[in-house]
């Protein structure tokens, strides 16, 4: 197997865009090839075969998926209120709605690992780490709320997404910010409420 990082990167890329657009079945070596502007063959030599892509591509979605460090110094700045919270998932609701093609992959990615066990126990530990993750860094944050807050806005929002990203016209765009507040008055336990 080849050991260009960069190249591997941008053979993940298109693997990621084919897999947005095509769905699994259109994920061959050749689509990424195109893709990825190399020649045919290249993607042959840096993977063992589809499954080896399907496992790389679910780690590089989280690894796009991650924000800055300047967006969390801003997500931390200021009062530890229920506002500032909604303010949080807003930002991290239009950060992972604006990586389009890597969101509609990791839901091709889940349905995918239904069929596949091995994808899916690297799915599972992906999003159970990136579930774990938000847990540690709301605990640390000291913003309102507990760990049944962080879930129910981690499952709820990821619906959230996967609508606007998928079906646009059943959520007008100007719903999405109050559906966010709520979202997060709700999860909150009674007494730190918006």
């Amino acid at each position: 197997m080849r050991q260009n990082p960069a190249r591997r990167a941008a053979l993940i890329d298109a693997a990621i865009e084919v897999l947005a657009s095509e769905g699994a079945r259109g994920l061959t070596f050749r689509a990424v090839d195109t893709g990825a502007g190399v020649p045919g063959g290249t993607a042959s030599n840096y993977f063992r075969n589809r499954e080896d892509l399907f496992l790389q591509i679910g780690g590089r979605i989280y690894e796009r998926l991650q924000p800055e460090p300047s967006v969390l110094t801003d997500n931390l700045s200021g009062p530890r209120t229920a506002e500032k919270l909604a303010d949080v998932m807003r930002e991290v609701v239009g950060r992972v709605a604006a990586y389009r093609t890597g969101f509609l992959a990791l839901m091709e990615l889940r349905l995918e690992a239904t069929r596949r066990p091995a994808l899916r126990a690297v799915l599972t530990r992906t999003i159970g780490d990136d579930l774990a993750f938000n847990l540690a860094a709301h605990a640390e944050s000291g913003l309102p709320g507990d760990a049944t807050t962080v879930r129910l806005l981690y499952f709820s929002l990821n619906w959230l997404i996967l609508e606007r990203l998928t079906l646009p016209d059943a959520l007008p765009e100007e719903d999405v910010d109050a559906l966010i507040t709520e979202a997060v008055t709700r999860a909150l336990p009674p007494g730190r409420r918006l």
